[in-house]
């Protein structure tokens, strides 16, 4: 039994067809589109999914409003977990979206690489295209960022996230490089919930408010990512999250204190062969223990009391 063909290539071949029916070569439909001849041919090949934009850009061009735009974003779905895709088109659609994420860096704002060592963590005996697949869908999610009118998003983050270690130095380092560099975009904001401050939950969840004011809850657990809709269990969510946000970090400290981590993943040893000798492995645990204990030592960014 042949596996189902990529999404990405379904897309290309229909962009292909539309071309060719109008008789035009790659290089004339890049001229109308404002891109490259050979983006155009790895589209068409399905060698990669279009962006939105571009998708957006073929519907203008081949006078079919929003076709080429929903087939695209049904693609760029299709690897996702069917459980997933329907908060991706919430996200897509939202006005702003509250992240809680306690154990690990919010999906939207991971790095190829942290992502890759989450999916590795959680599915080791997934295939290496597997994972990269995943790892693709993934980063494609922050597509959202680009559009006209991107969602304000939220995110708390748990301290203990920042030192986790998922990947090792070199990844953490550049994950936490990454959450510097996005608290710089107007629609994002981080903040952290310190060792000490009260976690009121310890599972992940997202509010999301849509253009009409309407929210929705996404929560996950162990067992299933569900979506909820009903005002007492988005009420209390709130209410939830408020406090969170209360017991934060502000948001320059916050900064600083991912700052001050990343620093010390900088002066972090580059990952060693495995150990010959006991004696080397309890090294090596106390030296993991020192980095982690470095953590609750930053103190000077909580709030004066009044």
């Amino acid at each position: 039994m042949s596996e189902p063909e990529h999404p990405a290539v379904t897309f290309g071949q229909e962009i292909r067809y539309a071309r060719e029916t109008r008789g035009w070569s790659q290089a004339t439909l890049a001229d109308k589109l404002c891109c490259q001849q050979p983006y155009v041919s790895k589209v068409e090949r399905g060698a990669q999914l279009a962006s939105a934009t571009f998708a957006e850009q073929c519907d203008k061009v081949f006078g079919t409003p929003g076709v080429y735009a929903r087939m695209r974003e049904r693609a760029a779905d299709a690897g996702n977990p069917a459980w997933l895709v329907p908060y991706l088109q919430l996200e897509r659609e939202a006005a702003t979206v509250c992240d809680y994420s306690p154990v690990l860096v919010a999906g939207i704002l991971q790095t190829p690489e942290y992502a890759e060592a989450v999916y590795r963590s959680a599915r080791p005996d997934d295939s290496v295209l597997s994972i990269k697949q995943r790892v693709e869908d993934r980063m494609r999610r922050k597509e959202v960022f680009d559009r006209p009118n991107p969602p304000s998003f939220w995110v708390i983050l748990q301290e203990a996230v920042l030192w986790s270690g998922l990947g090792g130095a070199d990844v953490m380092r550049g994950q936490l490089e990454h959450l510097v560099a996005v608290s710089e975009h107007p629609s994002i904001t981080v903040q952290v919930l310190p060792f000490g401050g009260t976690p009121v939950r310890g599972t992940p969840f997202i509010l999301l408010r849509q253009q009409d004011g309407t929210e929705v809850l996404y929560a996950e657990n162990y067992v299933q990512e569900q979506v909820h809709d009903s005002p007492e269990a988005i009420a209390e969510a709130r209410a939830t999250y408020e406090r969170l946000r209360a017991n934060a970090l502000s948001l320059p400290d916050s900064l600083s204190l991912i700052r001050h981590v990343m620093e010390a993943y900088r002066h972090e040893h580059h990952p060693r062969p495995h150990p010959r000798d006991m004696g080397e492995v309890q090294l090596q645990r106390r030296q993991r223990r020192n980095l982690r204990r470095m953590g609750p030592h930053i103190r000077l960014w909580h709030r004066p009391r009044p």
